[in-house]
């Protein structure tokens, strides 16, 4: 018998030389994948943080509060002082823009230009008066006009000018004040019988120069045209006076309005009476009101000479300018209050650029106040009770020059940044000046120097919303759909070349579909909007009636197409339903809308339409984020094992079945993010909204307006904005808001997705 010799298997080394050093080798590209990785997604994270973290940096300093200190200088704080050289009771204070000069006018009629910070008197001039003549009353025009006028006992009244030359000899700065007088240094003749004025109120501008004076309950206007000798040059005055209905009560203070139509005048009741000049011949009590249950001690106009502030006994300082009413008639309304119960308001002083203003009450505290804000910005106690006498504001808003009843003055350093904003001026209505009500405006620049900044962030954050409501509406049905027939029905041969055309529509720069927007989508829609609405309705029904029509086809006829490119057959359909809403749109359009669409909207349902619309950024920015949800969705769809379909289909349930019941729900994770990241893409897009809405912030759910989106305002504004400045942060404000959005969104996505796959996950 023979035997076969028991041949023993060989044995492998695992250990020799070669194989440990791959070891080694693999372990290192382990470690060093594992740290490449590691570091790449915690500097993403860092960068994230990093973005954020500097978004907050620009953002903090709106919210900072307000703080004054005395003036320093060389480190050291500036002491108070008194100026023993003038004579008579202060009647006016004011600083010129360095505020390194400050002017001081006395009833005696003294007007002396000296140092803000150490009192040295830099120049001094007396007014010539005549004999037995003194000053009764001061009327300031405005801050920024640097125009006064004083009022004398004799009915004269004489305007007066300071102005601030400067210059650099030896690379120093010297600033050299003047006085002027615009209309020559005879006074002028304001109150007929020569009786004191006893209240004055000036206003000069290019046509005329108004003065209004009162004496006990008279008031009397007084208005020089102005007109130019065409030969000369020469300015010529033409003097025409003017009685106005007699007051019954005692008068505390008069203004006249810009435009020299409206004199307002408080009476020492808490009444005040609004005069309508615009007929001069015949001038009109046109309103009187109750505005205080107190004496009325102060009025000013605050900058742009459009509000009134109306300080009383009480302590409450109200704001009031003129609104038109539902009839076209114009009223006095009362917008907001600044209280500070049981303290008697003894002076105000308005800001030079902002809509600003500091109380002075009679315990001494001084308040800052912001009327857009509609806030307390900062209480200071500056004087000692019933000692204050006068503050003034420097044009900058950095430096308050106070004075007290002794006459001793100081300077205080004011940092007060950004008072216009609150969380009521960035999110709330506020009633702006002009407005008939209160509204959420933004509006960051004018070319006027009086304008009111309105940094309402919602009809941007609206804008946002819209834009990408309309975009999605249009984006999702058609992403969705074709992604489920690309990855489910359509041919795999067809779907290679189907998906990479799609995914390539992604790569197209958003600047060119803005610019096709604009330029040419936005004009066809104006020109053809019955087509475009025919369209939208009837290319759907249309697709859905031959795919009926073509699933009732004999299966003969059905089966000589291959299964999976049915949805060639659409193409010839799409453009024979085209052109024959085409040739039906015109018809339509004479039938139903008297031959133009546009205008049918305007005129007869009084729906505002704009070229650049809320329609056209659907259409161009749908197109945009088509690629992004149809790519993630297909992937999802096409991601589902193949064995949950055959399973599904081999217990009988049908394809639509399987689609519906199996199929969606296990891929709905990928479908949602899809959707969530297309919101985010239409939410953060810039250009096609910039280009193709006309970038009107407004508030309008209507189709046919426009928009403005927090990105495009940014891109838009942020390099005319001042660095620093209210408008530069709020910016920043609005990039972060829009950052927070996406976060939320995105954070809110994956939660849902993370449930979303545990639920499907079993399946």
């Amino acid at each position: 018998m023979n035997t076969q010799a028991r041949v023993s298997p060989p044995e492998l080394d695992f250990d020799t030389p070669a194989l440990r050093r791959h070891r080694r080798v693999r372990a290192l590209k382990d470690r060093l994948a594992e740290w490449v990785v590691g570091i790449g997604g915690i500097s993403v994270i860092v960068a994230v943080l990093l973005i954020f973290f500097y978004l907050l940096y620009e953002v903090a300093p709106l919210f900072e509060g307000a703080s004054m200190e005395p003036w320093q200088q060389n480190e050291q704080p500036l002491p108070a002082y008194q100026l023993s050289e003038l004579k008579g009771k202060p009647l006016y204070l004011t600083l010129e823009e360095q505020a390194e000069v400050a002017l001081q006018v006395t009833d005696q009629g003294e007007l002396a230009f000296f140092s803000s910070q150490t009192g040295q008197l830099l120049s001094q001039q007396q007014l010539n008066l005549p004999a037995g003549v003194n000053i009764t009353s001061f009327a300031l025009q405005s801050e920024s006009s640097h125009q006064f006028a004083l009022g004398f006992s004799n009915g004269q009244a004489l305007v007066i000018k300071h102005e601030y030359k400067i210059t650099y000899p030896n690379n120093k700065r010297l600033i050299t004040p003047r006085i002027e007088f615009p209309y020559g240094e005879t006074p002028i003749q304001v109150l007929s019988d020569g009786q004191a004025i006893e209240y004055l109120a000036v206003r000069d501008e290019d046509r005329a120069l108004a003065l209004v004076a009162s004496h006990g309950q008279q008031l009397e206007l007084v208005r020089y045209s102005k007109d130019t000798n065409f030969i000369t040059e020469e300015v010529e005055l033409t003097r025409n006076a003017y009685k106005l209905p007699q007051s019954n009560r005692a008068l505390r203070g008069i203004e006249i309005l810009p435009g020299q139509q409206w004199v307002l005048v408080g009476e020492s009741n808490g009444s005040l009476s609004l005069f309508d000049i615009r007929n001069l011949e015949q001038p009109l009590l046109a309103e009187q009101l109750n505005v205080s249950k107190g004496e009325i001690t102060e009025l000013e106009l605050l900058l742009g000479g459009q509000s009134l502030l109306i300080g009383d006994t009480l302590g409450t300082v109200s704001q009031w300018f003129l609104v038109r009413d539902d009839k076209g008639d114009w009223h006095l309304q009362r917008i907001r209050d600044f209280k500070r119960d049981g303290h008697k308001v003894v002076t105000i002083a308005t800001e030079h650029r902002r809509k600003g203003f500091a109380v002075a009450y009679e315990d001494g505290l001084v308040s800052f106040y912001n009327t857009t804000a509609e806030t307390n910005v900062l209480n200071e106690q500056l004087f000692e009770a019933g000692a204050a006498k006068l503050i003034a504001f420097g044009p900058r808003g950095n430096a308050l020059l106070s004075q007290n009843q002794q006459g001793q003055l100081q300077l205080w350093s004011v940092y007060n940044k950004h008072p216009e904003v609150s969380l009521k001026s960035l999110w709330g209505k506020v009633w702006y000046e002009g407005y008939e009500d209160p509204q959420y405006v933004w509006q960051s620049s004018s070319a006027s120097n009086d304008f009111e900044p309105k940094y309402s962030l919602m009809p941007l954050t609206f804008g946002t919303l819209k834009a990408a409501f309309y975009a999605m509406l249009l984006a999702m049905p058609l992403a969705i759909c074709g992604a489920i027939y690309t990855a489910y029905f359509m041919a795999p041969s067809l779907r290679r070349k189907i998906k990479p055309f799609i995914e390539l529509m992604e790569a197209l720069p958003t600047v060119i579909l803005g610019f096709f927007a604009g330029l040419f989508l936005a004009p066809f829609v104006e020109t053809n909007l019955t087509f475009i609405f025919m369209a939208l309705l009837l290319v759907p029904v249309g697709i859905l009636a031959f795919a009926f029509a073509w699933a009732q086809m004999p299966s003969a006829i059905r089966h000589r197409l291959p299964e999976g490119f049915d949805a060639l057959l659409l193409i010839p359909v799409i453009l024979l339903l085209i052109f024959a809403i085409l040739g039906v749109t015109e018809p339509v359009e004479n039938s139903f809308f008297g031959g133009d669409m546009r205008t049918f909207i305007t005129n007869e349902l009084g729906i505002n339409f704009d070229q650049r619309n809320a329609l056209v950024v659907g259409l161009a920015m749908g197109f945009a984020v088509i690629p992004t949800i149809f790519s993630i969705t297909e992937d999802a769809i096409f991601g589902v094992p193949k064995s949950l379909t055959y399973g599904s289909l081999a217990l009988g349930a049908t394809p639509w079945q399987t689609l519906v019941r199996v199929v969606m729900p296990t891929a709905s994770p990928g479908i949602f993010s899809a959707v969530m990241i297309g919101l985010g893409r239409a939410v953060g897009e810039t250009m096609i909204v910039l280009m193709a809405t006309g970038n009107t912030p407004i508030m309008d759910v209507n189709i046919f307006e426009g928009m403005r989106t927090l990105a495009a305002n940014i891109a838009v504004e942020m390099p005319e904005s001042e660095v620093g400045s209210s408008h530069y942060r709020i910016l920043f404000l609005a990039a972060l808001v829009l950052f927070g959005f996406t976060f939320v969104m995105n954070t809110a996505a994956e939660i849902i997705r993370q449930r979303l796959r545990k639920k499907y996950g079993s399946l």
